[in-house]
């Protein structure tokens, strides 16, 4: 079977280009994900409270733009949007350290960053994965999520470890040039992929961008599918930002750990996400997507509840211990969920279901990252942390008492007329995948994780 072929990346250059890129851009992201805290923390001394804000500007734009980027991304072609958004991101990430050795460096400017980065985030991520069935035949999907994935989670291992040492080295400003240095690398990969996309069909007339953005979001809420796992990643979403925005301050303030040795625990937890991405496609197999999907997002979250028994010394493995399981369920959830998508959703609503179901998904994100400032100040660090934790397997119980817990696999395609295009006809029921895809080197067709190693629900 194709998709179950080892050699993805040797054989399919187009592919191999958007992963290192991704990886690159994962690897800056994990850097900066240590930096930034760490700038405010250290650096600003800014009041626990102020660093959750920081962490929830990064997402707040999932609520301010996130819809009307889903319907740009159906009307559009996604790699351009996509060079634009990593051109953004890095002169921003470029322009704090020079701006600091003129003083500039403040909480107001880390703010701004975090917000207009978190734009092109937004961007970069729905056209990203809105474009990756394009690139890929269907069949290949499944292994491209999981090594997308897969690489992801190792580049911030990479990443955080690296953040932690030049905090440590040469000063957590500095780290954010290794960010910029990365959305380099990404722009020069996007540039060398040699797929060009069709241009969208046209319409028969002019729609207004309100009636497709709530074409959208009728297909997630209309669809038990779809409504399911976008209310079970907004609950999840929620506990998790809720205590990785404290995840910095707590190992610093209540663990007594080093800025570096911060980066080193972050980095170990960080493995989890390759054992997830290990696992999913194989639990998938014997178990069956939806009960692997269980698996994933139920039971191996349960080690949150050892996060905030860490302790100074030996102590801090059990940190570890806690979000290397938070992060393996999370990523091989991710991955299940994504195939699972990109082969159930028409074609031509895909960039508007994967913005709609991220608007709710990480729209609570900030709402998290405030929540658990707001615990730390009022109760403490340690007591906010086990609220905070406490929820991240509760959430799944969403999953557990809706239709994923009754059968043994998701669906491939909606069930009679569960999901045709409102004001339609109706997709053709046998073409869920996408354009066909050569996989040569010739032309033709060819993840924003959280604070502490645990990905964001998609």
């Amino acid at each position: 079977m194709t998709g179950r072929s080892p050699g993805l990346l040797r054989r399919h250059r187009d592919f191999r280009l958007l992963w290192c890129g991704e990886t690159a851009g994962k690897f800056g992201t994990a850097v900066s994900n240590v930096a930034m805290p760490l700038v405010a923390v250290s650096t600003l001394h800014a009041p626990t409270f102020a660093v959750g804000l920081l962490s929830a500007c990064t997402w707040l734009p999932w609520l301010l733009i996130g819809l009307p980027v889903g319907v740009w991304v159906d009307r559009l072609r996604r790699r351009p949007l996509m060079l634009g958004a990593a051109g953004l991101s890095l002169v921003l990430f470029a322009a704090v350290p020079v701006l600091a050795r003129y003083g500039g460096l403040s909480l107001g400017l880390l703010i701004t960053v975090a917000l207009l980065t978190g734009a092109a985030a937004v961007v970069f991520q729905t056209a990203y994965s809105a474009y990756l069935p394009a690139l890929l035949a269907p069949a290949d999907q499944p292994e491209g999520n999981a090594k997308l994935h897969g690489s992801a989670s190792a580049a911030q291992i990479a990443g955080q470890g690296a953040g932690g040492l030049i905090a440590q080295l040469a000063g957590a400003v500095n780290g954010l040039f290794a960010h910029a240095a990365t959305f380099l690398i990404a722009l020069l990969c996007l540039l060398g992929i040699r797929h060009r996309e069709p241009r969208p069909a046209p319409r028969d007339a002019p729609r207004a961008l309100t009636a497709e953005v709530a074409e959208g979001l009728r297909l997630v809420a209309g669809d038990k599918w779809f409504r399911t796992l976008t209310l079970f990643g907004a609950a999840s979403n929620l506990a998790l930002m809720g205590y990785q925005s404290m995840a910095a301050v707590f190992l610093v303030r209540e663990v007594g750990l080093s800025p570096g040795t911060v980066g080193g625990v972050l980095a170990l937890a960080s493995t989890g996400g390759i054992a997830g991405a290990f696992l999913a496609r194989r639990a998938a197999d014997r178990f069956g997507t939806a009960r692997a999907m269980l698996l994933c997002e139920l039971g191996l979250p349960g080690a949150a509840l050892l996060i905030p028994l860490a302790a100074h010394g030996a102590g801090a493995l059990l940190y570890v211990a806690g979000s290397f399981g938070v992060s393996a369920g999370a990523v091989a959830g991710n991955i299940l969920k994504a195939s699972f998508q990109q082969r159930y959703c028409p074609p031509a609503l895909l960039g508007r279901v994967i913005a709609s179901s991220s608007f709710v998904n990480y729209g609570t994100l900030p709402l998290g990252a405030l929540l658990g400032g707001a615990l730390g100040s009022t109760l403490g660090l340690r007591p906010a942390m086990w609220i905070m934790t406490a929820g991240v397997p509760l959430a799944a119980l969403i999953l557990l008492f809706s239709p994923v817990g009754s059968v043994r696999d998701l669906p491939t395609r909606p069930a009679g007329e569960e999901q045709r295009e409102p004001g339609e006809g109706g997709p053709d029921p046998e073409r869920r995948d996408g354009p066909d895809s050569e996989q040569g080197d010739g032309p033709g067709p060819g993840t924003e994780e959280g604070r502490d190693g645990a990905p964001a629900r998609r």
